[in-house]
């Protein structure tokens, strides 16, 4: 079967990335790198041993796909370009700078019937990937996503920046429209919000506290889930999961569980259980354009699509707006 051509359009260090992982999979062939600074995407051909292009043209020309690894202010014309030039295309995340934006990129993918996916990687860790086997349904949600400053990033805000993969992974575990969202933060090393934290409340009654800080000295990404009889903590630098969980007394459980003892009384006593799934050997920015790949070869939906990636920048939105306006009250 003859091979995708795919391209990378950015070549920055997560651009560099992108090449490294498509020069992993079969099922494509990376045709050709391109970006603004000439001298960049040389340099990385150099490295790669991969044509770098002198012009977009040039590139989109010998590609059926592409990954676009560029800022995000520059994500909407290079999205629109590729798409009207009939090629599939993956975005990094966030989607796009604003929802106009996000929007006509989806609309566009639609109606040319072409693949578009998001890069929220963190669909992708392990620590996620572990839990498939369980039945999700969060009624509380605590995340916590803490980076030591880097420069790059700091074109958007902490929430566009970080938050939005966790905002990303609650949308798709709870199964309900957000009702209500209360939110803060502030700049400190940078002009736009540095840290920030949002209460994000379900119709089906679940809430999610979200906090992102890129002015952190340790490094921290975690997330944790409360349900009925579950608590399940995620650690997604580690890639592990821990799941402790009641369950009747009388149920005979794995002998790989750990058993805490026991708590209620009469009728409602129950075991406290502790599991630990087995740690997945996954490379989530592989396995991530390897599915955006499957999704092309076979016609089949994108995991994280382009509706995904709109969904969590409306609510990256309201959170933003909020900030604004709890900043605007607070200078009055």
């Amino acid at each position: 079967m003859e091979k995708l051509k795919v391209g990378v359009i950015g070549t920055g260090h997560l651009g560099k990335l992108h090449i490294k992982m498509f020069k992993q999979i079969d099922s494509c062939e990376l045709a050709g790198i391109y970006d603004i600074d000439f001298q960049a995407a040389k340099d990385a051909g150099d490295e790669f041993n991969i044509k770098a292009y002198e012009s977009l043209d040039g590139l989109l020309d010998e590609v059926n796909a592409v990954s676009i690894v560029a800022t995000t202010s520059a994500h909407h014309e290079l999205a629109i370009k590729c798409l009207n030039k009939n090629i599939h295309v993956f975005v990094e995340k966030p989607i796009t700078a604003t929802i106009n934006e996000a929007e006509e990129i989806v609309e566009l993918a639609g109606l040319k019937n072409l693949k578009l996916q998001v890069g929220h990687i963190e669909r992708f860790n392990p620590a996620l990937i572990s839990l498939e086997k369980y039945m999700l349904e969060p009624m509380f949600i605590q995340t916590d996503r803490l980076a030591q400053f880097n420069p790059r990033g700091t074109d958007v805000a902490v929430v566009l920046d970080l938050m939005i993969h966790d905002i990303d992974i609650i949308l798709s575990l709870v199964k309900s429209e957000v009702a209500h969202v209360e939110a803060s933060g502030v700049a400190v090393v940078s002009d736009s919000i540095d840290i920030a934290n949002a209460r994000i409340q379900f119709e089906n009654g679940a809430v999610a506290n979200v906090t992102a800080s890129r002015i952190s000295q340790k490094k921290m990404r975690k997330m944790r889930i409360f349900q009925k009889d579950n608590y399940i903590s995620l650690d997604f630098i580690t890639g592990v999961s821990e799941v402790y969980r009641l369950v009747p007394v009388d149920e005979k459980i794995d002998s790989a569980f750990i058993s805490f003892g026991e708590i209620g009384v009469g009728d409602r006593k129950k075991r406290v259980v502790y599991e630990q799934p087995e740690l997945k050997e996954i490379n989530a920015l592989k396995y991530e354009l390897e599915l955006f790949i499957d999704s092309i070869l076979n016609n089949s939906r994108t995991v994280v699509s382009g509706e995904d990636g709109l969904k969590a920048l409306k609510v990256a939105d309201i959170i933003l707006n909020k900030i604004d306006e709890s900043i605007r009250l607070i200078k009055k």
